[in-house]
């Protein structure tokens, strides 16, 4: 399926083996989408769907599926103690991901020392500026000393393209900083206050 596509109050179905229990079935809705989620490791994971479906250990890897049967997440953490806050990486990330690794055999991103999250872009915005896109990235988090925080960008910052290319999702900036953006120099057009605005950023290679 397309993750891209979803949206905030519809029905997820996460399929898995919780606990050893085996083909176990649970169901919530989609509470959020475009979301980054921190690991163990410090390392960000983008473009994240947040669901209030009951996972366990044991449902990571498991799929995320629609009313209609298809695909759009691959089941990835929990928020131990909270009530059924869940997490999964959206199907669009994952396509790409899987694609790396049959033909390369690991994956190797570029990043640019940021999280963000799909935001709605207004109408009377985009027509301003010159674009029918009806969603962007907002950054949410700045790295210290990374290459978003080096190029000036700042929280609250809505990213809509990179090098000319329509950033509408978490899920556009994960596939346009492929493993050909580590160390080359790309522009970033953004919102801030209103007023477009313009960096040249280095990606660096993500750990």
């Amino acid at each position: 399926g397309n993750s891209k596509g979803l949206r905030a109050g519809q029905l997820a179905i996460a399929i898995g083996n919780p606990l050893g229990f085996e083909s176990t079935v649970t169901a919530g809705v989609v509470s959020a989408t475009g979301r980054s989620l921190r690991a163990r490791n410090g390392r960000l994971i983008d473009d994240v769907i947040q669901t209030d479906a009951a996972l366990n250990p044991g449902n990571s890897g498991g799929a995320l599926v629609d009313s209609r049967g298809q695909l759009i997440g691959i089941n990835t953490a929990m928020i131990i103690g909270a009530q059924n806050i869940c997490f999964s990486v959206a199907s669009n990330t994952a396509r790409i991901v899987l694609t790396d690794l049959i033909r390369h055999g690991r994956v190797r991103r570029a990043r640019l020392g940021l999280a963000g999250a799909q935001v709605p872009l207004p109408r009377r915005i985009g027509h301003a500026i010159g674009t029918d896109q009806v969603s962007a990235v907002r950054i949410l988090e700045v790295q210290a000393d990374g290459p978003a925080e080096r190029a000036g960008l700042l929280t609250n910052d809505i990213v809509f393209t990179i090098e000319g290319a329509i950033v509408s999702g978490v899920d556009d900036m994960v596939r346009l900083l492929d493993s050909n953006r580590i160390g080359a120099v790309v522009e970033i057009a953004f919102l801030r206050g209103g007023q477009v605005e313009r960096r040249r950023i280095t990606p660096v290679e993500r750990l």
